[in-house]
């Protein structure tokens, strides 16, 4: 039996301390444990970190999708955690994806900036229809630039 998807789109503060090596090393380790863990719950989704937030898009099933969002919410390394949606969906739009990763590249870190300069640079203005577009459109690019 197929079991309704959800999507879940959030964003936090980031609370890794230290400079840009440290937190590197913290991306790095929070991507290889949500890829291992997010396949195993049937998970897809993608992660974009500039600017001290994280945000963040998660679809599966609802258990799985709740199971992963409360460790995010205990993660010492998320403050603020807020909810920006969380819908039923017919289709995954990450569905090659167990945990993508955007905010790397210059490219990526332009199409984000923009979402802090729309909002003054806090996150009061954030929504998440747009945030998901913004997320899903840069895992396209990113998948046409592997093709």
């Amino acid at each position: 039996m197929h079991s309704q998807l959800y999507r879940l789109v959030y964003f936090s503060k980031n609370r890794i301390v230290g400079g840009p090596a440290a937190i590197t090393v913290e991306i790095d380790s929070i991507l290889r444990s949500s890829q291992r863990n997010n396949t195993r719950m049937d998970i897809t989704g993608a992660l974009i970190f500039n600017t001290g937030i994280f945000a963040q898009v998660l679809e599966g099933p609802r258990d799985s999708v709740e199971a992963t969002f409360e460790k995010i919410q205990q993660d010492v390394r998320h403050s603020d955690v807020q909810v920006l949606a969380f819908d039923a969906t017919d289709q995954r739009a990450f569905a090659r994806w167990s945990m993508g990763y955007f905010g790397r590249s210059r490219e990526s870190q332009d199409l984000f900036g923009h979402i802090a300069a729309a909002t003054g640079f806090t996150t009061a203005g954030l929504e998440g229809a747009r945030i998901f577009e913004i997320i899903r459109d840069i895992a396209f690019e990113e998948e046409g630039r592997a093709a």
